[in-house]
């Protein structure tokens, strides 16, 4: 009871704010659940601090630190390993070469603009595997300072909505097929709620296909993970076995994934955990939110914003060069 009473009212109020802003979400799609639980919780924290409210504290503390690898595990069970043989060889060569790009724009753009590493790495598994997904899987990594984290999540929402606006237009103007038009969404687009968003504009059987190679690229997350972790691991210096270097997360998240794959888990089910695991990284980001500040933001600078940007040209660009290679219109 004596733990229910001191972290209650801070999950609760997570909770709360995660709810509120998934069925925001729903109605605004191009802004999408995490952000606007970010920007929920950042209100929520002002209000906390003036009124120098501390119940909230140890519950929001707890959601930020245990619900990530959760949020990811249950991740996995809707990702079966299977659906990566399932889009195709031509649409894996995109999935892959725009992966590909998307690192070496980052590497050369991270260097030229001499963005702080955690930023750096925040907005570029942002940009190119799965947005908000991808940030949180890292940060359970990195344990970045929370203002970089949510500079990142602000940056990923301005290009998010940039694409919705701009890719249906445009993909009609070239002539894409809808198929096309949903492979050029899945790669380039960064969180799934804008992809879905965007592929509806421009048709449904796009909308579904875009959502298909939007989750096959998710699984990316897993070498993620661990090429962060043993790269931390290195910096550090530590001599820790292989097997020990890994976070249990992602070793939960691949067996999730694999589990998914058996067809124990009724494809019924796959929504349902789609939507827990998008409301429990919800719950995270209305945490982190809490304790941010428009100083801390603003100390942030543009540069993170400009490199995000140079990210986003680089894969839709990228995205349409490989599709003509490979025979996609």
């Amino acid at each position: 009871m004596t733990i229910i009473r001191r972290h209650g009212p801070g999950f609760l109020a997570a909770a709360g704010l995660a709810t509120a802003a998934t069925y925001a979400g729903a109605v605004w799609p191009a802004l999408g659940a995490p952000v606007l639980a970010l920007a929920g919780g950042a209100i929520f924290g002002v209000f906390a601090r003036r009124t120098r409210d501390e119940r909230f504290a140890p519950g929001l503390a707890s959601a930020q630190q245990r619900l990530l690898g959760a949020a990811i595990v249950v991740l996995g069970l809707g990702l079966p390993v299977g659906a990566v043989v399932s889009v195709g060889r031509s649409t894996m060569l995109v999935l892959l070469g725009t992966l590909v790009v998307g690192a070496l724009a980052a590497v050369v753009a991270g260097r030229l603009l001499a963005l702080d590493r955690e930023s750096a790495i925040l907005v570029a598994v942002g940009s190119t595997i799965c947005g908000a997904s991808a940030i949180a899987a890292a940060t359970a990594v990195l344990k970045p300072d929370r203002d970089r984290v949510a500079y990142a999540l602000g940056t990923i929402f301005v290009f998010n909505v940039v694409a919705v606006l701009v890719y249906p237009p445009l993909g009609h103007l070239l002539g894409m097929s809808e198929e096309a038009f949903g492979l050029w969404a899945g790669t380039a687009i960064n969180d799934t709620s804008s992809v879905l968003a965007a592929g509806l504009v421009f048709g449904s059987a796009a909308a579904h296909f875009a959502v298909i190679v939007k989750l096959v690229r998710s699984l990316a997350i897993i070498p993620m993970c661990v090429g962060l972790y043993l790269g931390i691991r290195r910096d550090r210096g530590a001599a820790t076995p292989l097997w020990r270097t890994i976070p249990l997360f992602v070793v939960l998240f691949v067996a999730a994934s694999a589990l998914s794959a058996t067809g124990v888990i009724p494809s019924s089910w796959m929504p349902t955990l789609s939507r827990l695991s998008a409301w429990l990284i919800a719950v995270v980001l209305a945490a982190i939110g809490t304790t941010l500040t428009p100083q801390r933001l603003r100390t942030a600078g543009h540069r993170p914003l400009l490199f995000g940007g140079i990210l986003a040209l680089a894969l839709g660009t990228s995205s349409l060069a490989l599709q003509l290679c490979t025979g996609w219109r």
